[in-house]
């Protein structure tokens, strides 16, 4: 997964689920993290949050929220928003300086309803399309600077977000018949992927959007 002595990480929501494994994995692997609570919808709480940074190489956007059935509602709809694409907005942009100081890396957390629609949950499956793209445009306008954006497209991983549609037997039991590998994936499946990006061995590697979805979206 590279060797991060040295390199400093910050990770929006680390405390549960993937951003826990990405905190997790940084720090076996040398990095110093910074793991705090922050709202990413707020302007203050994220200014807040990077202004004691001294110095910072990487970050990772692993904040969001999903409201299943519920997203059709308005107010609901610009939450999700808010905080699953604006909230990357937020953080890539007050992150920016720091980053191009060290020629850094961002990878963005995307999904598969990046490329899928979410009939369950638009707000969701529109926030992480934007997520792509948002990615993409970042990649294009920074590379000047030295800073490399990427973002990682996850199946279904799982979580505590997952674990009503883990328990769902009929559900699972179709998402596993569409899944080529058969299973559900891991936090760890995620990390593994998120280190490699930001990695030396990924240092020609910018706008790329890679999904871990053990075959999710190719059947």
């Amino acid at each position: 997964m590279g060797d991060f002595n040295g390199q400093t990480v910050l990770v929006t929501g680390g405390g549960t689920g993937i951003g826990k494994a990405v905190t997790e994995a940084f720090v076996a692997a040398g990095a110093e993290v910074v793991n705090r609570h922050a709202d990413v919808s707020s302007q203050s709480d994220v200014d807040d949050l990077i202004r004691p940074l001294a110095t910072l190489d990487i970050l990772v956007n692993c904040a969001g929220i999903i409201h299943r059935d519920a997203e059709y509602d308005m107010p609901t709809f610009l939450r999700v928003l808010d905080v699953n694409l604006s909230g990357v907005m937020r953080m890539c942009t007050a992150c920016k300086p720091l980053l191009a100081r060290r020629r850094g890396s961002i990878v963005n957390i995307a999904s598969v309803l990046s490329f899928l629609g979410g009939p369950r949950v638009p707000a969701y499956a529109a926030s992480k399309g934007g997520v792509v793209q948002l990615t993409k445009s970042l990649a294009a306008a920074w590379a000047p600077d030295g800073i490399r954006v990427n973002a990682v497209a996850p199946g279904w991983i799982a979580t505590q977000m997952t674990q009503a549609i883990q328990e769902d037997e009929q559900r699972s039991a179709v998402i596993l018949a569409r899944t080529p590998m058969g299973r559900w994936g891991t936090p760890g499946d995620v990390a593994g992927p998120v280190l490699f990006l930001c990695s030396q061995a990924a240092a020609f590697i910018t706008g790329a959007v890679l999904p871990v979805d053990g075959g999710y979206l190719i059947s």
